[in-house]
């Protein structure tokens, strides 16, 4: 067999399968690494920089160490990708052919029983139109072998109909569902479950795990390696998942259900209208009680013991446990016995959040126009994630471009329970010193100070017409961008052949296609935009960063960890919030530089970064990119680029500037 040095070198498969491949030595240390610890059973944390070629680096080990594997990926357009393009193309390249699975959550899938229900709805109600796209469904269901709605072109996720054809973790019957042998979920994990390469997405896996860790489920099964792509999402999303929450929307849907399950099973629609009522009147109740008071906390020993919120939810905690003991006595059928269960889980959940102790976790209230979500967050997930990985005895390989602040992996470990886990960071081959250039404006004002965003703005506006647009303008909060927006469109005016593209005004897909394509837009984003964005060429070559990444006070994940942080006489600001902020940063600053050919200049508007001392830490994390203060350093930089790109980039980089 070939080694994997061979495998990835310049007479290797990979380079004859593959136009444009370059060896690279990181990438072979890091599949080698990969392939000691799928060996071994280890655990294992790679920071892969970019441009390292992480992807092959861990498929080539993992399909030539004939064990079942389980990738897991930050998105389903990723998962899309090592599916259908990245997965086939090595398996053909290194002859190792694999039986491959897809495996999507279960609202992606139609369900048989949901769209018999949709169906007799309509029928009933004789005053409805027929759907016709409803129409198009059934004829569509009786065909499918797979059963995804992707299926659909013209069925959108936004649609009504997608989550009345689609069950949820909470309403699916399970093995007592007369179409359970039909069931295409089913199906796809019995698919999943006979193939050597399972790819899932965070959400998917980590739904399972919260669901099912004394077996793990359906998703892990008899995997042997499990590598996490993406890995630096995974501490938030655990404690998301580990989290418990009831929300208005829940309340709603089982009700709606309830009635639903009652009328089908010929009960009819007066059936249990007092213990209904008094659900529904509960969680108005609370409803109005959060609109009138949305500052409403849950009790406290030393504030406020018994809140008029406590008494509240237990009214609709008592409401759902009445109705689950009225279900009780009402039907066997199977879609009645589980509304029963929704409620009786429900109805815990709403009494784990009143009973929470202060050591654990953070009790949060979020309201909006359309009802509540209440939640119990943990403080700490560390242990919990430890023991799944201790109790499925495989190797777990975690891997990211941002996982390490300088060479200390220590905060992503310590969020996950990995500290016994071997450590491995492979630079990005990428020169930064001549490729990009590092601006730190001197003289703006405090991120606080209410001037702040506008003279970003008006630091911007040179560096834009120097690199003739092709620039991210990435912001903090959704209050700056639209300042932002305005004053850009005031002020600027439009391209030529791009415009200035706003976050929120379009989909992220196609606000990116529309950048990739005009070569001299404007983009202008929050969150969504700091990662998991690729443009290469001359389409970017300007990214500016409004100010450090500081997670906002008020978001109940942060609010949980720093009272985590603060009770285990820890430091909330160094230990949590310092560096997440410097990886978010990292990612941020990673947007410019994705190939060898990329060149740009990165600007960061926040004083704090050499103001103050803790500056240090978020400089360790950047990439080795040569700094500079000077604004006339950074447009010729600039000028410099825009002038020797493509022609046809060129000119459709010509701005019209007022």
């Amino acid at each position: 067999m070939q080694s994997l040095s061979d495998i990835f070198g310049p007479r290797g498969p990979l380079a004859r399968a593959l136009p444009g491949f370059r060896p690279r030595r990181a990438q072979v240390a890091m599949a080698e690494r990969v392939a000691d610890a799928i060996a071994d059973a280890q655990l294992l944390v790679v920071e892969a920089g970019t441009g390292t070629g992480k992807t092959f680096a861990y498929l080539v080990p993992a399909l030539l160490s004939g064990v079942r594997v389980l990738l897991s990926t930050g998105t389903r357009t990723l998962q899309d990708q090592l599916f259908a393009r990245d997965l086939p193309l090595v398996a053909r390249a290194i002859g190792a052919p694999a039986r491959v699975a897809l495996l999507k959550g279960r609202a992606n899938y139609l369900c048989r029983y949901r769209l018999g229900i949709a169906t007799t709805q309509l029928t009933l109600d004789r005053s409805a139109r027929r759907d016709t796209l409803l129409a198009r469904i059934e004829v569509w269901s009786r065909t499918t072998r797979t059963g995804d709605l992707a299926e659909i072109d013209e069925l959108a996720d936004s649609n009504p109909l997608w989550p009345q054809i689609t069950s949820t973790r909470e309403n699916c019957l399970g093995t007592r569902c007369g179409d359970y042998a039909r069931c295409h979920v089913v199906e796809a994990r019995r698919r999943a479950s006979e193939s050597d390469v399972v790819i899932v997405n965070h959400h998917l896996l980590l739904a399972d795990l919260a669901l099912k860790e004394d077996g793990f489920g359906d998703i892990l099964g008899s995997a042997d390696a499990i590598v996490l792509d993406e890995a630096h999402q995974i501490p938030d999303l655990a404690t998301q998942f580990f989290s418990s929450t009831v929300s208005a929307r829940q309340v709603d849907v089982l009700l709606r259900d309830v009635r639903v399950e009652l009328t089908q099973a010929g009960q009819g629609a007066a059936a249990l209208t007092d213990e209904l009522s008094a659900v529904e009147e509960a969680s108005r109740a609370l409803v109005a009680m959060l609109a009138r008071n949305p500052r409403a906390s849950f009790s406290h020993p030393d504030s406020n013991p018994d809140s008029d919120l406590d008494r509240q939810v237990a009214v609709l905690r008592d409401a759902l446990s009445a109705l689950r003991h009225a279900l009780d006595g009402a039907s066997k059928e199977a879609a009645i016995v589980q509304c029963s269960a929704r409620a009786a889980e429900l109805a815990e959940s709403l009494a784990d959040i009143i009973d929470a102790t202060d050591t654990e976790g953070a009790r949060t209230v979020e309201t909006s126009a359309r009802g509540f979500a209440l939640g119990l967050i943990p403080f700490d997930v560390a242990e919990r994630f430890k023991g799944i990985t201790e109790a499925h005895r495989a190797a777990w390989i975690f891997t990211s471009a941002t996982l390490s602040i300088g060479d200390d992996f220590s905060h992503f470990a310590s969020r996950l329970g990995l500290a016994e886990a071997a450590t491995l960071r492979i630079e990005s081959p990428f020169d930064y010193e001549s490729q990009s250039l590092l601006y730190l404006p001197p003289d703006l004002p405090q991120p606080a100070d209410p001037t702040h965003t506008t003279a970003v703005l008006a630091e911007a506006l040179p560096l834009v017409r120097a690199a003739a647009g092709g620039a991210f303008i990435l912001f903090t909060s959704h209050r700056a961008l639209g300042l932002a927006a305005g004053l850009l469109r005031d002020r600027i005016g439009s391209f030529s052949d791009g415009p200035i593209l706003v976050q929120g005004e379009a989909p992220r897909e196609q606000l990116l296609r529309q950048f990739r394509e005009a070569g001299n837009a404007v983009l202008l984003g929050t969150t969504s935009f700091w990662e998991g964005v690729d443009v290469q060429g001359d389409a970017l070559r300007l990214v500016i960063i409004e100010k450090l990444p500081f997670a906002s006070p008020d978001d109940a994940l942060t609010k949980a960890r720093i009272e985590m942080l603060k009770r285990r006489g820890g430091n909330a600001f160094r230990d949590y919030q310092l560096p997440e902020a410097a990886l978010a940063l990292k990612q941020g600053v990673g947007r410019l530089i994705r190939s060898e050919a990329d060149r740009g200049v990165v600007v960061i508007c926040d004083p704090r970064l050499t103001d103050k001392s803790y500056g240090r830490v978020f400089r360790a994390a950047l990439p080795p990119m040569r700094a500079t203060r000077e604004r006339a350093e950074a447009m010729a930089f600039l000028e410099r680029i825009a002038g020797e790109m493509e022609p046809v980039s060129r000119a459709a980089a010509a701005v019209t500037v007022k």
